[in-house]
């Protein structure tokens, strides 16, 4: 009811404008009920490797020794599965049900670097089903499933992945190209063997066609970089303790997996890592993140659920997912949802989260072809310090690009052009935003949405930030910022508003002195009010441009 009359009389009085946006900004603050995760438990019953023939010296490979252990305590009715101090070789794990692989302290699992170890096997690959090589810990349709201990596993990553020359000092760049492999024709990516730079020339090299099978992708095989760990249909899975490093693409991929917990983890991966995920969570249902530290080459917690008709046809979004008490040093994002989520995501917490020196910090990206819907994120007690994008980011217009430019490189202007609703128009709607401070950042916020679907219901509220620059919206509806005290080197305009309507800003805090404070552009935006801002620093209160029609704002004290 308060929806339908604000976007029917957007030219109504300020004052009953501005009682429906309050009205909003209370009923997304209603939330449903948080998931209970059910936990994973196990026998203490203990298998060693060594029984099994293993052993901890690291040229021993124990890809055998593991797997028949782990096989035994399944076929037992579940046990502990020790691996104690050494450094265990290994290629492929495969898990099974009722089964906990214990890390210890002292011991390191270091996957292999030999190829020949790793078959084709149907997988999947940024949310499109795909030949990809086998994950060096995998499992599918399993319950009850826990890697746990303090120990290192570690998927030799760096055998795997190519390496941009743009994130190599010189020497390093030089380093790298006497180990061997070659280099793209313009000397600007190595690759650690030809297949490897033959599949990059190749559009979505390994993706499942009709009529194609293993076979047709053995000559760009080495490209086909596996995820460290995917557990795929998994019920009560628990992942507790572990250094998680090193991954060859994403370090951990639970796929489709139904009560879900990750706790206590350290996850890493060097910063110029191709696809380094930390976490991507794809299609799962009542998960727990808590405790964990990431520090990585890509997105750090992202949330996923399929890529274009594959993620829409799989129609399994990510949802009821509780994140909480984690560090994300490096990484493209702190907190992220998309690209791939055409099969949604709702219900989602984040608290008490703290990101340092990520790419951007809170990061909601998504593109046209994508579709999906986005929705009832609550977003609480988050701690920024030296962002060098964008603190808090909403993006429709994203390209699979670096959030930040390297050297050289310029973001690319996006040209807006309104495309007809289909099922492929992806959608973003319900986030509440809540105490964040932000020491640092390019950007203190920025909304962009599609003119055919903007970005909706959204609440920012008791905000600290210090940035380089303020706030940006364009093409967003239904929009609340509340209590925000901002620290802009650049302070004209301190918040640009384009194409948007039902925008409410109040208590805007202005701390260093501000040429001027709004500026309001497009010939759409309506609905805009501006009230209980500090101007006492500000030169101009507001500046109408790009035909923007004189009643779409209203001030008020």
């Amino acid at each position: 009811m308060i929806r339908k009359k604000i976007k029917g009389d957007s030219f109504r009085p300020a004052a009953v404008l501005l009682l429906g946006l309050l009205s909003l900004s209370s009923l997304w603050a209603q939330e449903p009920a948080r998931p209970i995760v059910q936990q994973a438990s196990f026998p203490k019953d203990t298998l060693f490797i060594a029984d099994f023939g293993g052993k901890g010296d690291g040229q021993f490979l124990n890809t055998e020794a593991i797997n028949s252990a782990i096989a035994a305590a399944s076929a037992k009715g579940g046990a502990v599965v020790s691996l104690p101090a050494g450094l265990w070789l290994s290629g492929p794990i495969e898990m099974k049900s009722n089964v906990n692989l214990h890390i210890s302290r002292e011991a390191i699992l270091l996957f292999s670097d030999d190829f020949n170890q790793y078959k084709l096997v149907e997988s999947n690959w940024e949310g499109e089903p795909a030949w990809r090589n086998q994950n060096p810990i995998s499992g599918k349709n399993l319950e009850n499933i826990a890697i746990t201990g303090t120990g290192i596993i570690d998927g030799n990553g760096g055998a795997w992945r190519m390496v941009k020359r743009s994130k190599m000092t010189e020497s390093q760049w030089k380093k790298l190209i006497s180990s061997g492999g070659v280099v793209d024709s313009k000397s600007n990516i190595w690759y650690p063997s030809e297949g490897s730079l033959r599949g990059a020339q190749q559009k979505k090299a390994g993706v499942m066609r009709p009529g194609t099978t293993a076979a047709d992708f053995q000559d760009v095989k080495d490209f086909l970089r596996p995820n460290l760990l995917v557990f795929t249909q998994c019920k009560r899975v628990l992942l507790e303790g572990v250094t998680i490093q090193n991954s060859p693409a994403w370090n951990l991929h639970p796929l489709m997996c139904e009560d879900l917990t990750v706790r206590k983890l350290l996850v890493r991966n060097p910063w110029y890592a191709q696809n380094g995920d930390g976490l991507d969570i794809e299609s799962c249902k009542n998960v727990l993140v808590e405790d964990c530290t990431f520090d990585v080459g890509d997105d750090g917690i992202c949330i996923k659920s399929g890529r274009d008709k594959a993620g829409r046809d799989r129609g399994m979004p990510t949802e009821n997912v509780i994140i909480r008490n984690n560090i994300v040093y490096h990484a493209h994002g702190g907190f992220v949802i998309g690209s791939e989520m055409s099969g949604g995501a709702r219900n989602i917490w984040v608290e008490n989260c703290s990101f340092i020196g990520t790419d951007i910090g809170l990061r909601f990206k998504t593109t046209r072809g994508r579709g999906g819907l986005v929705e009832n994120i609550f977003i609480n007690n988050i701690n920024m310090v030296d962002i060098p994008g964008e603190a808090i980011l909403f993006d429709m217009y994203y390209a699979a690009v670096d959030p930040v430019p390297l050297v050289g490189e310029q973001k690319q202007a996006v040209t807006v052009v309104k495309r007809p609703v289909t099922e492929e128009t992806p959608r973003f709607q319900n986030f509440v935003i809540r105490n964040v401070h932000v020491h640092g950042a390019d950007k203190g916020i920025f909304l962009r949405g599609l003119p055919e679907m903007p970005i909706k219901n959204v609440l920012i509220e008791h905000a600290q930030i210090s940035a380089k620059k303020g706030i940006e919206i364009m093409e967003a509806s239904d929009i609340v910022l509340k209590d925000i005290t901002l620290a802009s080197q650049e302070s004209s305009p301190l918040v640009h508003i384009d194409n948007s309507e039902n925008v409410l800003v109040e208590g805007l805090k202005p701390v260093n002195p501000t040429d001027l404070l709004i500026e309001l552009t497009g010939e759409s935006s309506k609905g805009i009010v501006l009230r209980a801002t500090d101007v006492q620093q500000v030169k101009q209160q507001s500046r109408l441009s790009g035909n923007a029609k004189k009643n779409a704002l209203t001030i008020k004290p």
